[in-house]
């Protein structure tokens, strides 16, 4: 039986504090192209079939072609963001994507779709996993996620626990290793993001070069 349709949940809530600037509205592809969440949006779009923004300003963001949740936990981060999504969805399933990751890779977010869905998380290894700070090495904004993650993520919420992999210990999780994507990402830039200057920095010449080329 084929997959059922799963949500895209795009977490559009940081502060961007570290980049100094609102990467949410970043033209990396031109003054006439999509902003990074528009981009964003877009790639997930294609693939799910219902598409939600959580974040902080809705009211910002009126012409977004998305569903926009407030987030229900401020001040929670990433994981609460993704309670919000969770909890939002029409599907069982969702994608949820950071909004700061300019060379997502479509095909390796359809093979992800693809896998049978055995397990409440499937995350990627990270290229780098160091740079990830969990101990798994795995990259979670980049994900699946089962709607059966939620009371998991409830109670680490609830005890004030915002650490990405809090929750994973109560969940099924199937980590999708570097050898099973490299052909969808043989460059290693689709779990790329931009928090600092020297990223952002670095992402534009990426782009400036493929444009020129």
């Amino acid at each position: 039986m084929a997959n059922e349709p799963v949500s895209a949940i795009i977490l559009a809530g940081g502060a961007s504090r570290r980049l100094g600037a609102d990467k949410r509205r970043l033209r990396l592809w031109g003054e006439h192209g999509p902003t990074l969440l528009e981009r964003t949006l877009a790639t997930a779009s294609e693939l799910c079939a219902e598409a939600l923004v959580v974040l902080n300003d809705p009211e910002q963001w009126p012409a977004l072609p998305a569903r926009l949740v407030r987030d229900a936990y401020p001040g929670a981060g990433p994981l609460g963001g993704i309670y919000t999504g969770l909890l939002a969805c029409a599907n069982p399933f969702a994608l949820v994507l950071a909004c700061d990751m300019p060379f997502l890779k479509r095909e390796l977010l359809a093979a992800m779709l693809a896998f049978p869905r055995d397990y409440d998380l499937l995350a990627p290894r990270a290229h780098v996993p160091q740079a990830t700070r969990n101990d798994l090495g795995i990259e979670p904004l980049h994900a699946i996620y089962s709607r059966a993650c939620l009371p998991a993520i409830r109670e680490a919420l609830e005890a004030g626990e915002r650490h990405m992999t809090a929750f994973l210990p109560q969940v099924r999780v199937r980590v999708l290793e570097r050898a099973e994507y490299a052909a969808y990402d043989p460059d290693g830039l689709a779990l790329f993001s931009l928090n600092t200057p020297e990223q952002l920095d670095r992402a534009r010449r990426r782009i400036e070069g493929i444009l020129d080329g």
